[in-house]
């Protein structure tokens, strides 16, 4: 498990933890194999920049198998998180750290969500406990690990509907949505 491009912990009171493809950038079936392949969510930046404002904390939690199966390599990743925190700074938000799993399902290690290794090993650098914070997630094993992990979460994306209707949490069309709903003072049980 890797926690990379970890900045110094931002005193914030509430935290959300982010799963990156298909809640901050486009997901694809092929991988997001380089930063040409990296794009943001319409809005996610900008609900990003908002959350920051209002002072939450704000990591990221990603299963990036690709580099164990040998699509890309660690230093391709490093460079598409460096782009997203670029992209994230310049809409004027902040990210305090982005934890990473390089393993492949078959590894079976404790970070690759479903487990909780990322979230308790960002809640233990940035120094947040799990009722102070929420996973928002847009597939099955996001929630899983917020679960498992003893986290809130929230379901957003394509299918966020019939996932937060499973699993009985809030559920909304993307980040930007849930940002709202956060910003109006709502925090899920």
């Amino acid at each position: 498990m890797n926690v990379g491009i970890a900045r110094s912990p931002s005193g914030a009171r509430r935290w959300l933890i982010l799963d990156r493809d298909g809640v901050i950038n486009h997901d694809s079936a092929d991988y997001i194999r380089s930063v040409a392949d990296w794009r943001p969510i319409p809005g996610a930046l900008e609900a990003i920049s908002r959350l920051s404002a209002a002072g939450f904390g704000l990591a990221v939690a990603t299963n990036q198998s690709g580099v164990g199966r040998g699509y890309f390599s660690l230093a391709t990743l490093n460079a598409i998180h460096a782009r997203l925190l670029q992209a994230v700074t310049k809409a004027g938000g902040h990210i305090e750290a982005i934890a990473y799993c390089p393993h492949t399902p078959a590894e079976s290690c404790g970070c690759r969500k479903p487990a909780p290794g990322l979230l308790l090993r960002l809640m233990a650098d940035c120094g947040f406990a799990p009722a102070d914070s929420v996973m928002i997630g847009d597939a099955q094993r996001d929630l899983e690990a917020a679960r498992a992990a003893a986290v809130a979460c929230i379901a957003v994306g394509t299918g966020a509907s019939e996932l937060g209707t499973r699993h009985g949490v809030p559920a909304f069309a993307d980040l930007g949505a849930a940002a709202d709903w956060l910003l109006q003072g709502h925090w899920p049980c």
